[in-house]
């Protein structure tokens, strides 16, 4: 609550004095002794020890209390110790839903564009599908994009989920509050802001640090090269998590980050049990169900989507079909979840 002081300051206070305690017991001079507060910052402390300040945190607490939002700090037992290794982790948490899956041992962050293709929204459910029924906590921004696909993976696989917000839980537009209740009921979502605080430019770098310093390790599926997604990977390499980069074509700018990634030493990742194996956390294997062509005709599509995405008319033209012809063959593959239909009558193997 006092403006200026952010957690690199706030931690050097509380490791100086002993405590947050300790920090009001001081003079003026005591304060300056500390490295990063000057004058400014120091009238801001005074201030804060006012009765206007006290009365807003009381009302902010019980705020929380009769919204059913969890206020979380390093000396509480759910407190995430991968933070405790962070020098800006988070001094609290807002949080909403289940405060037992902030202590799995397997967190994977799974992030990228906001316009993102179809192919890398498909990627990212799958996977994140995936990984959470081996037991994996998948972590993401709850942005639209390449965020929103990984929290659906999760819920498709109805495993809990972490979202961390730019922004108070309460300050989202109608459907980001819907997905926030979605996500609370299996997993949870948090925010180091005031349940009303406004979204802000400034605040979403903030979040990523929070995403990069939570995860064990980090899936960037597609970014540009001034994306926040890579500001996110290298957070998490200066924090000594693993980082996996999903490879595109180079004719996209929006996967040229993850091919400097990957330059730069990202783990290359085609899928997702390459994560899973780099992490060590093969999980449980599970034989795939095998479809069994009933004609020449479906065998022949499915040995060219195993290959690669197709357009409709590029697979009539393989086939030998009229695309009339071959749109019954495809719907009754897509009808019994042999195929998924894509954007611009595109098609792959589901």
């Amino acid at each position: 609550m006092v403006a200026g002081v952010g957690v690199v300051i706030a931690r050097q206070l509380i490791e100086t004095f002993g405590s947050v305690a300790n920090i009001w017991q001081q003079d003026k001079q005591g304060w300056l002794a500390v490295e990063g507060v000057g004058p400014k910052m120091v009238k801001a402390l005074a201030a804060a020890q006012s009765d206007t300040i006290t009365k807003q945190i009381d009302a902010l607490v019980q705020q929380c209390e009769d919204q059913h939002i969890h206020v979380i700090c390093p000396d509480d037992d759910v407190f995430p110790s991968q933070f405790r290794s962070c020098v800006d982790a988070p001094l609290f948490l807002y949080i909403k839903g289940q405060l037992d899956c902030l202590q799995a041992d397997k967190m994977l962050g799974m992030v990228g564009a906001r316009k993102a293709s179809a192919e890398g929204k498909l990627i990212t459910r799958r996977w994140s599908s995936y990984v959470s029924k081996q037991g994996v906590v998948v972590v993401s921004g709850m942005a639209p994009g390449i965020d929103s696909a990984a929290h659906g993976g999760s819920l498709d696989a109805q495993s809990a989920g972490i979202a961390v917000l730019g922004y108070g839980l309460n300050a989202g537009s109608p459907q980001q509050q819907k997905q926030i209740e979605a996500l609370a009921e299996q997993g949870c979502v948090m925010s180091e802001y005031a349940p009303d605080k406004e979204a802000h430019p400034s605040y979403f770098p903030q979040r990523n640090r929070i995403i990069a310093s939570l995860s064990h390790g980090l899936v960037v599926v597609e970014g540009g090269l001034k994306s926040g997604s890579l500001i996110t990977a290298r957070q998490a390499l200066n924090y000594g998590r693993e980082v996996f980069a999903v490879p595109g074509s180079v004719l996209n700018d929006v996967h040229a980050g993850c091919h400097q990634l990957i330059q730069d030493g990202a783990i290359l990742a085609t899928d997702a049990q390459d994560v899973l194996q780099n992490m060590g956390w093969q999980g449980e294997q599970k034989l795939a169900k095998t479809y069994e062509p009933s004609n020449a005709t479906e065998a022949k599509i499915i040995t060219l989507l195993q290959a690669e995405i197709k357009h409709v008319d590029a697979l009539a033209e393989d086939c030998g079909l009229t695309v009339p012809a071959l749109s019954t063959i495809l719907l009754a593959l897509e009808l019994g979840g042999i195929i998924e239909k894509l954007p611009g009558s595109r098609y792959t193997l589901s």
